[in-house]
C-alpha cells in the first residue's frame, strides 16, 4: 500500500523545570544537547517508500547527564538511520534491534570515557513498512495508536518495576544498560498500516499529566496534526506542565498521485 506520513512535533520545557532532558528525531530533525526545547510546532508529510523513523527521548541522570544521553541517542539514532536505513525494508526487527544496541552502545561509551555512573534515557520510535507500522520502545515514554474509528490503545509497554506507590517507580528498561550486562529488551509491535489511523509519541510530560481518555479526546477532534499538538501541549501546561514535554504526532494518508497517475486514472 502507497501512503504518506503527515507528521507534527515539538518539544517545551514544561512550567516546573529548569533544564529540557528531552529530545527526538524527527525526519532528519533534533535538538543540540544544551536546548530550552522549542517555542513552536514543526510539521510536515515525508513518503512511507522513503522509510521514516519518528523518535523521542526522555533522558535521566543529574548534572546535566539525561540531556546528554537524549542528545546521545538522537544522534546514534540518526546516524544509524542514515547508513542502515535500506536494511529495514528487509528485516525490521532486526533493524530496530540494532538501532537501540547502536544507541545504547552511544550512551555507555559516553558514560564510561566521563566516568558517570547514572545516565540514560527512555526511547519510544515508530518505523513505517509498506504494509506494516512497527513501534519500538525502552522506558515508559509511550506509543499510542487511535484508530480512524476513534479507538484508542497502547502500543508500548511500560517498562517499569512495581506501582510505583511511592512516587515514580524505576525503569527496568532504557538506554544506558550496561552492556555487558546483555539486558537490552526492547519491545517491538507490528501493526498493520491503515489510511486514517494516527500515532502518538510522547514523553510523561504528557501521560503524567493526562489521561488516556483526555489524550483519546484530543486525537479524535477533527483538526490538523499541528493543532493537535498543539492542544496536547496546552492541556500539559495547564495541569501543571511538571515535566519536560515532547510530542510527535502523525497520521497516515493517501499518497497524492502524480501527474502521469491522475491521467491515467482519467483515461481508465
Amino acid at each position: 500500500m502507497a501512503y504518506q506520513i503527515e507528521y507534527a512535533y515539538t518539544c517545551h520545557i514544561g512550567k516546573v523545570r529548569n533544564n529540557n532532558e528531552d529530545n527526538f528525531w524527527c525526519c532528519g530533525e533534533s535538538l543540540d544537547s544544551e536546548n530550552k526545547g522549542m517555542s513552536h510546532v514543526c510539521s510536515g508529510h515525508i513518503k512511507q517508500a522513503d522509510l521514516p523513523l519518528l523518535a523521542v527521548f526522555d533522558g535521566m541522570g543529574g548534572e546535566s547527564c539525561g540531556e546528554m544521553a537524549a542528545f546521545l541517542a538522537a544522534e546514534s539514532c540518526g546516524q544509524y538511520y542514515k547508513e542502515k536505513k535500506k536494511e529495514f525494508s528487509e528485516n525490521p526487527e532486526q533493524f530496530m534491534n540494532g538501532l537501540c544496541s547502536t544507541m545504547n552502545h552511544a550512551v555507555c561509551h559516553y558514560g564510561k570515557e566521563n566516568k558517570i555512573n547514572s545516565m540514560g534515557t527512555t526511547a519510544a520510535m515508530l518505523a513505517f513498512g509498506k504494509e506494516n507500522v512497527y513501534s519500538c520502545n525502552l522506558g515508559d515514554s509511550r506509543i499510542y495508536q487511535i484508530s480512524s474509528e476513534g479507538k484508542l490503545g497502547q502500543l508500548s509497554l511500560d517498562h517499569v518495576l512495581g506501582g510505583g506507590r511511592f512516587g515514580k517507580p524505576p525503569l527496568t528498561q532504557y538506554l544506558g544498560i550496561p552492556e555487558e550486562s546483555m539486558g537490552l529488551e526492547p519491545t517491538i509491535v507490528p501493526q498493520k498500516a491503515e489510511i486514517g489511523t494516527r500515532y502518538l509519541i510522547c514523553s510523561d510530560g504528557i501521560t503524567d499529566m493526562l489521561s488516556d481518555g483526555e489524550i483519546a479526546d484530543i486525537l479524535t477532534r477533527e483538526i490538523s496534526v499541528s493543532e493537535t499538538v498543539e492542544l496536547l501541549v496546552e492541556r500539559a501546561l495547564i495541569k501543571g506542565g511538571r515535566d519536560n514535554i515532547t510530542v510527535i504526532l502523525c497520521e497516515l494518508v493517501e499518497q497524492e498521485k502524480s501527474l502521469f497517475g491522475k491521467l491515467l486514472n482519467y483515461f481508465l
